[in-house]
C-alpha cells in the first residue's frame, strides 16, 4: 500500500480497463435499440406478438444477439412495459405537475392523457391491448403491466383527493368512483375512435370529463354582500382616524 509523505496510508482504487466502460455503454445502447424496436412492434401487434426472431429481423441482429440482452421472451416483454410506462410518465404525468394542486392539475393530467390517446388511436395502447392479452393469465408479465397501470391510476386518485383537500370538489367526493368514471372515458374513447371509428369521439370525451367535474364540484362560495345599514352605522361609529 503506497504512503504519502507524512506516512498516512492511502488506498488507491484500481482503474477499470478502458475497454470495459465502452463495452458496457455499447451494450446498453444496443439494448435500448432493441427495446425501441420491440415497443414499436408491441403497439401494433401486442406484447404476445413479440418474439426474439421478429426483433432480430427488425434490428438486423442475430437471434442469439437479441437473446443475450434479455435472456427470455418474458424479460423482453417486461422491458417493453417498463419503457412504455417511463414514456407515459414523461408525456402525461410530469408535465402536469407544473399546474397547481386541485382541478387545474387534475385537468392537466386528463388533457395530457387525451393527447397521448389521440396519438395511440392510430397505433395502440399497451395498457389496453395488454389488459386484453393478459387479463386471464398469471405471471411476471401480467404483474408488471398491472403494476404500471395501478401506479398511474393511483396518481390520478391522488390528484382527485387533492381537489377535495383544496375545496374545489365536494367533501363527500368518492375518489375511487370519480376515478372509475374518468378512466371509463379513456376506455370508451379507444373503443369508439379506434375500433368503431366514430366521429366526434374525442370531443365527447372532453365533454364527459367536464360533466364529471361539474357533478363533483364543490358549491360556489357565496360572494360577500354589503353589510346591512345598521351594521354599517355601527362600524362607522367605531371607526377612528389612525394616529400619525
Amino acid at each position: 500500500m503506497p504512503a504519502t509523505s507524512d506516512s498516512t496510508p492511502v488506498t488507491r482504487i484500481p482503474r477499470a480497463r478502458s475497454g470495459t466502460g465502452r463495452a458496457l455503454q455499447k451494450g446498453q445502447q444496443t439494448k435500448a435499440v432493441i427495446v425501441e424496436a420491440a415497443l414499436g412492434l408491441a403497439t401494433h401487434i401486442g406484447l404476445e406478438g413479440l418474439s426474439i426472431g421478429a426483433l432480430a429481423d427488425v434490428t438486423g441482429m442475430s437471434k442469439s444477439g437479441v437473446f443475450a440482452h434479455f435472456g427470455s421472451r418474458e424479460e423482453l416483454q417486461i422491458s417493453v412495459i417498463r419503457e412504455y410506462h417511463t414514456r407515459f410518465e414523461q408525456e402525461v404525468f410530469y408535465p402536469a405537475m407544473a399546474a397547481p394542486r386541485g382541478v387545474a392539475r387534475l385537468s392537466a393530467l386528463f388533457d395530457n392523457w387525451m393527447k397521448r390517446t389521440s396519438i395511440e388511436i392510430d397505433s395502440g395502447c399497451i395498457y389496453i391491448s395488454g389488459a386484453v392479452e393478459f387479463d386471464d393469465r398469471n405471471g411476471p408479465v401480467r404483474d408488471a403491466l398491472a403494476s404500471s397501470v395501478l401506479t398511474w391510476l393511483a396518481a390520478m386518485r391522488r390528484a382527485i383527493e387533492q381537489c377535495v383537500e383544496c375545496g374545489e370538489l365536494r367533501a363527500d367526493t368518492n375518489a375511487d368512483q370519480m376515478l372509475f368514471e374518468i378512466h371509463g372515458l379513456i376506455l370508451a374513447l379507444h373503443y369508439e375512435a379506434r375500433f368503431l371509428r366514430t366521429p366526434g369521439s374525442m370531443a365527447r370525451s372532453v365533454t364527459g370529463f367536464q360533466n364529471i367535474l361539474a357533478r363533483y364540484s364543490a358549491p360556489a362560495t357565496p360572494v360577500a354582500t354589503a353589510a346591512p345599514a345598521a351594521a354599517r352605522r355601527k362600524i362607522s361609529n367605531q371607526t377612528t382616524i389612525p394616529k400619525e
